[in-house]
């Protein structure tokens, strides 16, 4: 079923400037994402898919083109658009429950402290209400930082790899979380990715990139419902394809 475009990327187009030498890093991207869709970034290591979120959520501007959301130009960062940062970006001062209620205040007490209860159980650090981000794993900070940035209830998720630096069940476990709360809720999620069978497994559809200075390659519908089976001949069809496209992206 076709959905309204939630965000519209339109001839984008990113140079960095460093030393007086100009490096191009996005090449004219076209793209819209609709309203509800979990959209997969995919592509090799550096192609800047990191900076396509970052132009996306408005704290890049482009060189060219223009990111809109609900028609409107994205300006900059806005409350109702939530960025999980690849760099931990937890409140250091702040503990687990104040870290994930810090976006909660207008809330009512019981309702707050309801939230903040489960999502430390969803992301499995219960025990460590009190303790303070320098006191956790790297693993554990960006759990947090995902548990954080769901409680507030956004309207758009943009996500940089936030399950890259947790173990394998862990990883698969939040995974299933968030697939859960996105077909609860069907917020937007815009999700970079360097593991094809990650995107294959949560996206709609899957952008895929090619080496700097990054276009984008293809856009693979995912259409599998879920739960998704990994050993089904179709998944394994989607997965092969994206496999050898990313193969030719290396060699651009």
């Amino acid at each position: 079923m076709q959905t309204k475009t939630k965000l519209r990327a339109e001839h984008i187009n990113m140079v960095f400037k460093r030393d007086g030498k100009n490096t191009p890093v996005l090449e004219d991207i076209n793209l819209d994402v609709g309203d509800g869709e979990f959209v997969c970034l995919l592509g090799p290591s550096g192609c800047g898919k990191s900076t396509l979120l970052n132009t996306m959520a408005g704290f890049l501007s482009p060189t060219s083109g223009q990111i809109t959301v609900d028609g409107e130009t994205v300006r900059g960062p806005d409350p109702r658009r939530i960025f999980v940062f690849q760099e931990r970006g937890v409140f250091p001062w702040l503990t687990v429950e104040g870290n994930i209620g810090f976006g909660l205040f207008k809330l009512p007490r019981q309702e707050r402290e309801r939230r903040i209860a489960y999502y430390i159980k969803m992301v499995g650090l219960e025990g460590f209400e009190k303790t303070y981000p320098p006191e956790l794993s790297g693993g554990m900070k960006q759990r947090l930082e995902v548990a954080r940035a769901l409680a507030v209830n956004p309207d758009m998720l943009f996500l940089d790899e936030p399950f890259g630096a947790l173990d394998s069940i862990t990883r698969l476990i939040m995974r299933t979380e968030l697939l859960r709360i996105w077909e609860a809720e069907r917020k937007t999620i815009i999700f970079v990715t360097h593991d094809i069978d990650e995107a294959v497994q949560l996206a709609d559809r899957v952008v895929v990139m090619s080496a700097r200075p990054a276009t984008i390659q293809q856009i693979v519908t995912i259409d599998i419902p879920h739960p998704r089976d990994i050993s089904s001949p179709r998944y394994l069809e989607l997965r092969d394809g994206i496999f050898q496209q990313i193969g030719l992206a290396h060699k651009v």
